[in-house]
């Protein structure tokens, strides 16, 4: 297991926040929003998942990674 913190600029409330999350855990990991710092960490395979597939995920929820 690996663990990133990204930082993700417009988000700025709980939807945000569920929006990130979810579409962490859509691809298979475990993300934490820290909604006053903008950040995300994220908990995931490297061996399944890349880092450039979680930052796509989010960036099509409409957030800048």
């Amino acid at each position: 297991m690996q663990q990133i913190t990204l930082k993700v600029s417009g988000m700025s409330c709980g939807h945000c926040v569920n929006s990130v999350e979810g579409a962490v855990k859509a691809l298979g990991a475990s993300g934490k929003v820290d909604l006053a710092g903008g950040t995300v960490t994220v908990d995931f395979d490297e061996t399944k998942l890349s880092v450039d597939a979680i930052k796509e995920a989010i960036e099509e929820q409409g957030y800048d990674v």
